[in-house]
């Protein structure tokens, strides 16, 4: 996995077998015994009692996957809804869950390659391993270094091995069903079975961890709004039935003695039941042991290494939103994966193999699992009743609110009959993922959350003691973030100077992306394949380069898209952009003679203040601004300021009046409101535009606000009215300040709203500079 390219190329049957073939794993392989040995035949009601369970989680998971196709799934959705510190318990809970279910399946492997070796138990001082231990930590270092390299399992790979897996259990449930006797499953309730069916399936749940997973990947899911739903909850309806009629073959099939605390039982099923057959004198019962064996190592390599994979989307989310550090997700130069993150997570393997036994690493997946499964129903109800905006879901939950409130309810109640020991190791975990939070997060993170921003928006109106526990767990990230859109190496210099001296002054991070434009006729897939990154790659690496001199942090991006222009508004809310920088000229980011650029422009909202940048070559020794006062000059005299720090460039302001004595006054004024007393003052009368034609041809950049409505869409079509802009000389910069419009007014002209948090729709005091602020950057460090 690169960075984050992006590609929208798996159907509904691909996406399907992701959540399919991780559950179908060692659940059904290694623990039936586990199950029958504590509850006898209600062990394949267990194994229902958890699918019902996770298809609630499966419904409020679809809804919010199709109103958030992110990276990072459950994690991304309740960092979103409640806010960090639920991210970061989630974020954790997730990450380590899956380090658990991932020795749980090497562990599973174990068993199955040492019924073929037959491998001795190894003791190392005072510690004794087991034979399975051993094998699954030579099979752990394996799938470790596969995901190191970046060795993938491709769509269809996935789904050769579902079809294989479920054609394995059909062969074995046909060949019980021949030999299946109901009288195996009575007493169907043994005497204190019902007790333990609580507890069974607490330890079980592990055989559900798939489904989310799905989510993870929703971004390269194709049509997600209707395959995504189909595949989150068609793969638990779909195992919950093999599970099932599995178990209840198993059982009525052969002695349940056979199976009972029998980590190994399908096999040593399949062996007795396909020996009562043969074909030309050959007996079948090596067939059935080796086919069943040949699964359950299928199964068990296959879910451990889609586990392995997974984790290293949760902690590129967790980097994302600054829950971890980014660097944790740095990209291997040669291997491209994140191979810290992937090293991390192999080591947290490796340690959870040598100290747990099945059992411990199957309930630890499931606890940290169901906590994970409770806050996303939780975060559904927040983003139901909250309604931020953009929150647009393809699929609905039905019965809302009870399918969420149900689904949350189980996740966290099923918890209670799990082993106390892991109970307590479960919520340590959580403890510590808290203090993380608040002792290292807090401080980097810069999103409240839907939650936060909706109790404090109705301070007035809620308990104090539910604003104020808002108030102490917001974060106090400060990071000033400017993106900068790259396409051309010829303007990359520019761009990324003018974004570096904002980023000095406000000691803020670069944030170079390069949207890298593939035709409609190329699949994303095809193009990444074929390298359409590499060059992409060399011209972050440039810009790189080029901002370090600046001494500011830089972060690099790559996404491959079809539609170049529309992504970088996309680019900016995912990175969380307070300011975008980029270029206007004749084929900027694809935009010129696309007419559905601009349409979909006209219908969004800017998630950040924009800097458009006409090249002529940047030198900022003398800027004008013109100006009439409102905030879109504002934004234009937050950016002088910045340069004139930077560069020290000589200021002239300029404004046009009828009245020239009024016109020194307001712009005196103005000057001194907006940190530019030292600026030269220039008042002139007659035609605008003449004026500031006149006035360029003494600057070397003309730095003027959006007075027009829709100005980025205006730039797309040729529409601008200032038709001075495209003749001057000089370099020109347009700025539009953040604004949530909508279609009527973007449309015909209505005015403007200005917003402090585009994203939310909720006005907050400011967690970042203001760059538009002359109380904020440059003139406030000199006081």
């Amino acid at each position: 996995m690169s960075d984050e390219e992006l590609a929208k190329d798996l159907g509904p049957l691909a996406a399907l077998t992701i959540g399919v073939g991780t559950m179908i794993g060692a659940g059904i392989f290694v623990l039936p015994g586990t199950a029958v040995l504590r509850v006898g035949p209600l062990a394949a009601a267990t194994f229902v009692l958890g699918g019902v369970i996770a298809l609630f989680t499966a419904l409020s998971a679809s809804e919010l996957g199709t109103a958030m196709p992110k990276s990072g799934g459950a994690y991304f959705y309740i960092n979103e809804a409640l806010g960090p510190l639920f991210g970061s318990i989630s974020g954790w809970a997730n990450w380590l869950g899956l380090a658990f279910a991932s020795a749980f399946y090497m562990y599973g492997l174990g068993e199955y390659v040492n019924t073929l070796v037959g491998a001795p138990a190894l003791a190392l001082g005072p510690v004794s391993l087991e034979a399975a231990q051993i094998i699954g930590l030579v099979g752990a270092l394996f799938f470790i270094a596969v995901n190191y390299v970046g060795a993938k399992e491709t769509g269809g790979l996935q789904i050769v091995i579902v079809l294989m897996l479920l054609g394995i259990l059909a062969i074995f449930t046909f060949v019980g069903l021949l030999n299946a006797d109901l009288d195996s499953l009575t007493p169907l309730v043994p005497p204190g079975a019902l007790s333990d069916v609580l507890p069974v399936t607490g330890i079980i749940f592990v055989s559900y961890l798939g489904f989310v997973q799905i989510t993870s990947v929703a971004e390269e899911i194709k049509d997600p709004g209707r395959n995504l739903p189909r595949a989150v909850i068609g793969s638990v309806l779909l195992v919950t039935v093999v599970y099932a009629l599995f178990l209840v073959v198993l059982l009525a099939a052969v002695p349940n003695e056979l199976v009972a605390g029998n980590e190994t039982a399908v096999v040593d099923a399949a062996q007795l039941l396909f020996g009562q057959y043969s074909i030309l004198g050959f007996d079948l019962s090596l067939l059935g042991w080796g086919l069943l064996l040949f699964g359950g190592l299928l199964a068990t390599a296959s879910s451990a290494n889609a586990s392995i994979l997974s984790s290293s989307r949760i902690n590129f989310a967790m980097g994302r939103e600054k829950i971890i550090t980014p660097n944790l997700n740095e990209i291997h130069p040669r291997f491209g994966t994140p191979y810290r993150s992937i090293a991390v997570t192999g080591a947290l393997i490796l340690v959870f193999l040598l100290l747990g036994n099945l059992e411990l690493l199957a309930t630890a997946g499931s606890v940290l699992h169901l906590i994970v499964y409770g806050l996303l129903n939780l975060s559904l109800i927040v983003m139901r009743e909250a309604e931020p905006p953009g929150y647009d879901p393809d699929f609905t939950v039905p019965l809302y609110p009870f399918v969420p409130i149900i689904g949350a309810i189980t996740s966290f109640a099923l918890i209670v009959y799990i082993e106390p020991f892991v109970i307590l190791l479960s919520a340590g975990l959580t403890v510590f993922a808290a203090l993380w939070y608040f002792l290292y997060a807090r401080r980097k993170v810069e999103d409240a959350g839907v939650l936060a921003e909706w109790v404090l928006s109705r301070s007035d109106e809620l308990p104090e003691a539910a604003v104020s526990a808002a108030t102490s767990v917001r974060p106090e990230g400060d990071d000033y973030r400017v993106m900068v859109p790259l396409s051309n190496p010829a303007t990359e210099k520019h761009l990324i100077t003018l974004a570096s001296a904002i980023a000095h002054q406000y000691d803020g991070t670069v944030v170079a992306v390069n949207i890298a434009n593939v035709p409609d006729q190329t699949s994303l897939e095809a193009a990444r394949e074929r390298g359409a990154h590499d060059a992409a790659h060399d011209l972050l690496d440039k810009a790189q380069s080029d901002a370090e001199t600046f001494g500011v942090d830089v972060e690099t991006h790559v996404v491959l898209s079809h539609r170049t222009f529309e992504e970088v508004f996309d680019a900016a809310r995912t990175y969380g952009a307070d300011v975008t920088v980029m270029g206007w000229g004749e084929d900027a980011h694809g935009a010129p003679g696309r007419a559905e650029s601009a349409i979909d422009e006209l219908a969004k909202s800017l998630p950040s203040d924009f800097l458009v940048f006409r090249d002529r070559g940047f030198d900022a020794s003398r800027i004008l601004v013109p100006t009439a006062g409102g905030p879109a000059s504002d934004l234009s005299a937050g950016v002088a300021r910045v340069l004139q720090a930077e560069f020290g460039s000589e200021v002239t302001l300029l404004h046009v009046t009828d009245d020239e004595e009024k016109g020194h006054a307001f712009l005196s004024e103005w000057a001194a409101e907006h940190g530019l007393d030292d600026a030269e003052l220039r008042v002139e009368t007659g035609d605008v535009e003449e004026n500031i034609a006149r006035a360029a041809e003494d600057a070397t950049m003309l730095v003027i606000g959006a007075t027009e409505k829709g100005l980025l869409s205006r730039l797309v079509r040729g529409s601008l009215v200032l038709d001075v802009l495209y003749d001057v000389d000089c370099s020109v910069l347009l700025t539009e300040r953040a604004h949530d419009r909508g279609l009527y007014d973007r449309l015909l002209g209505g005015g403007t709203k200005e917003t402090d948090t585009a994203a939310t729709g909720v006005t907050t005091e400011a967690k970042t500079p203001d760059l538009s602020n002359p109380e904020d950057g440059p003139n406030a460090k000199e006081e």
